[in-house]
């Protein structure tokens, strides 16, 4: 595992710095990534952690498909928001998750840390879904996981990792006004489109 983990940070930072500039290249790269942490935290008895990349299998082949086909005429998809009563159910849901997931994992398994990887399992799905959705939002829940995943990782002594996830978090922040940027360019060309509609 020790080659390992340095492998699977550098495509993590990978992953992470293609997402920001919206490049497709995030979903392979993050492929990579998320096969060899399931080996990973196996071996750190992580195991919601386990649960959680086998799930990512499946979200980034769906991302990789729905960001180059899911925007208007199976256009590149563009960069979009949530409603805030929306919000709020995706932070109930994590809530219950977190939750029903910690309590199930500190009985039934011998899971280091169950409620903090809970969370981590369970935001992360959510965040991940979103950024599939390319929702701006999306940075938020991940700046969240960040957060409690740094104290994870270093307790649990994968200190690559940790250390993986404090450049997340700062990539992360990075990657929500890079994003927000976006969003903003394409609601004044939209507007600007829709104006000179008007005057015709």
């Amino acid at each position: 595992m020790a080659y390992l983990e340095p492998i699977a940070v550098v495509f993590g930072l990978l992953c992470v710095w293609f997402t920001i500039r919206q490049n497709i290249w995030c979903w392979p790269t993050g492929l990579v990534q998320v096969v060899l942490y399931i080996y990973i935290f196996a071996v750190a008895k992580l195991y919601s952690d386990v649960l959680l990349h086998f799930v990512y299998v499946g979200l980034q082949i769906y991302g990789w498909h729905h960001w180059l086909t899911g925007g208007e005429r199976r256009s590149r998809l563009p960069v979009s928001r949530i409603t805030h009563q929306a919000n709020l159910l995706w932070m109930l849901l994590i809530a219950a998750g977190t939750a029903g997931v910690g309590w199930a994992m500190q009985r039934y398994t011998d899971a280091a840390l169950p409620y903090a990887d809970a969370f981590t399992t369970v935001a992360s799905l959510v965040a991940q879904w979103l950024m599939a959705q390319k929702r701006l939002e999306s940075w938020w829940y991940w700046i969240a996981v960040d957060i409690v995943a740094i104290g994870v990782y270093y307790q649990k002594d994968l200190l690559y990792t940790a250390g993986l996830y404090a450049v997340f978090l700062c990539l992360a922040t990075a990657g929500y006004f890079a994003w927000r940027a976006s969003w903003l360019k394409d609601r004044r060309e939209e507007h600007t489109h829709e104006d000179g509609t008007h005057t015709r």
